[in-house]
């Protein structure tokens, strides 16, 4: 049985992008599936976890830890190979950059937070939701690939040869999860 727990939902791109980071890293892990449209995260035990009531959360033993990237930051210096960070501080501050990018200037503003409040709030119908969350992607995209697009340390993946922490941000933006992805993905359509 492995140590690390997951608490994931399929079609959330922060649960996704640890999925993949610790997938790359080779580390067998148990999911623990929360559906987030039927409200699990704000059952009482799932609050004691995490009090945003937000995934991805992951125990490692008795560390739980909150927040997507933080969670990979400490992947990162708990398994450090094969590294998701680049060796010299400007490229890892790059990493991070676009990293940060993804997560917080793209991705909240489209998650589903965001929308069902959008919706209950100012009665956006899904229409004039799916306007919102177009112009803040567009936008937050064409911030990076202008970023990719002027740097010599872009390779075939967001930082040279390998895929980094800016890559496990990414993929989960621009693709849908896999469908087999977790467990939870079958127990939750």
């Amino acid at each position: 049985m492995a140590s690390l727990r997951l608490h994931t939902y399929f079609r959330s791109s922060a649960a996704y992008r640890v999925r993949i980071a610790l997938n790359l890293k080779g580390l067998e892990y148990s999911a623990v599936p929360v559906h987030l449209l039927r409200g699990e995260q704000q059952d009482s035990g799932f609050a004691e976890l995490n009090p945003a009531r937000l995934v991805p959360v992951l125990e490692d033993g008795p560390a739980i830890l909150t927040q997507s990237l933080a969670i990979m930051e400490y992947l990162e210096e708990t398994h450090p190979t094969p590294p998701l960070l680049p060796a010299d501080a400007l490229g890892r501050a790059r990493v991070r950059a676009l990293s940060l990018s993804i997560a917080c200037d793209i991705h909240p503003l489209n998650n589903l937070r965001v929308l069902r409040f959008l919706k209950s709030a100012f009665e956006l119908d899904e229409t004039q939701r799916e306007r919102w969350c177009r112009h803040w992607i567009e936008q937050g995209f064409e911030s990076i690939e202008r970023a990719l697009a002027a740097s010599a340390d872009t390779g075939s993946y967001c930082h040279g040869e390998s895929p980094s922490l800016a890559d496990c941000c990414l993929v989960p933006q621009i693709a849908p999860p896999p469908a087999r992805c977790v467990p939870d993905a079958v127990a939750h359509p």
